[in-house]
C-alpha cells in the first residue's frame, strides 16, 4: 500500500430490481470535502494516465464495467516514496479509492463495450494544479498490460 491511499470496500444493495452502490457519505472518516463530481468513461484496453494533483484529492469508484487504478508515489518525504500499486475495482469489486493529493495516478478499461469511473473529488477542477506524465515515457516504473 502507498502511505494516504485508502482502498474501502463499499457497500451495494441488491434485488430482483437492480442495485444500488454506496460511494461516500459526508459521514464517512476519509470524506474531506466536495469539490465536484464527474464521471469518466474509458474503452477496453485504453489507459488514461499518468496524473498527480498537488491541492485536490480523488475519490474514485467503478459503476460500470471493471477499471484497473494504478497508484504511485513520488512524494518527498514519503516513507513510500517510489512504491507503485494496483487496485481492480467494479460494481461486484465494489471500493472506494481515496486517493490523497501528490500521488500519480492513472486507470485502465477493462469491461466492455466500456467502463464507467466515478470521481468525487474535494475540490472543482483546476488545470494549474495538475501534473501529467504520458505513461509511453516511462518515468514510472509500471507497465500497462491487460490481464491475462
Amino acid at each position: 500500500m502507498i502511505e494516504g491511499v485508502q482502498v474501502v470496500p463499499l457497500p451495494r444493495f441488491a434485488d430482483e430490481r437492480g442495485s444500488v452502490l454506496l460511494m461516500l457519505k459526508e459521514t464517512d472518516p476519509y470524506f474531506v470535502r466536495f469539490g465536484e463530481i464527474y464521471f469518466s468513461t474509458v474503452y477496453p484496453g485504453v489507459v488514461k494516465a499518468w496524473k498527480n494533483h498537488r491541492r485536490m484529492g480523488a475519490n474514485y469508484a467503478c459503476v460500470h464495467g471493471r477499471i484497473k487504478v494504478a497508484l504511485h508515489d513520488a512524494r518527498e518525504g514519503s516513507r513510500t516514496r517510489n512504491r507503485t500499486m494496483e487496485v481492480h475495482i467494479s460494481p461486484e469489486e465494489h471500493a472506494l479509492i481515496v486517493i490523497p493529493p501528490g500521488i500519480w495516478h492513472g486507470f485502465q478499461g477493462l469491461g466492455e463495450p466500456l467502463s464507467i469511473l466515478a470521481n468525487c473529488a474535494t475540490e472543482p477542477s483546476d488545470p494549474d494544479e495538475l501534473d501529467r506524465m504520458d505513461p509511453a515515457e516511462g518515468q514510472i516504473p509500471y507497465e500497462w498490460k491487460l490481464p491475462a
